[in-house]
């Protein structure tokens, strides 16, 4: 059924959220740090593990895709609503990590889509 996509959704949701507030903790900061993140790389290790066992049923796949497709666009929002002022008054150390991270992903992404194209 369509409904145990989203439950597997919520489930890699509840874990990633848990998972980043104690990577928070860890790092001395009390907030949940990439936890939508881990969440959506739960999410498709999950999904890849089960479909590969043929533990997927295709309605359950069809929830999954569902949310997968309105998954971005939740993830904008979330991240949007984080104090960026905050974080870039914080000293120049959120500005290197952010823009690290948007340069590594315009190296990365023509390189992954390349493999890609291979397999």
């Amino acid at each position: 059924m369509t409904i145990y996509g989203t439950a597997l959704l919520a489930a890699c949701l509840l874990a990633g959220n848990f998972l980043g507030l104690l990577l928070g903790q860890a790092m001395g900061i009390d907030a949940n740090v990439g936890g939508v993140g881990i969440a959506m790389l739960l999410l498709i290790v999950v999904t890849d593990r089960l479909r590969d066992r043929g533990l997927l049923a295709a309605p359950t796949q069809t929830g999954v895709v569902y949310w997968s497709s309105v998954y971005i666009p939740i993830v904008v929002a979330m991240a949007a609503t984080q104090n960026v002022l905050a974080a870039v008054s914080a000293g120049t150390v959120a500005l290197l990590a952010g823009g690290l991270a948007v340069a590594a992903g315009f190296v990365l992404v023509p390189l992954l889509a390349r493999l890609g194209n291979d397999a």
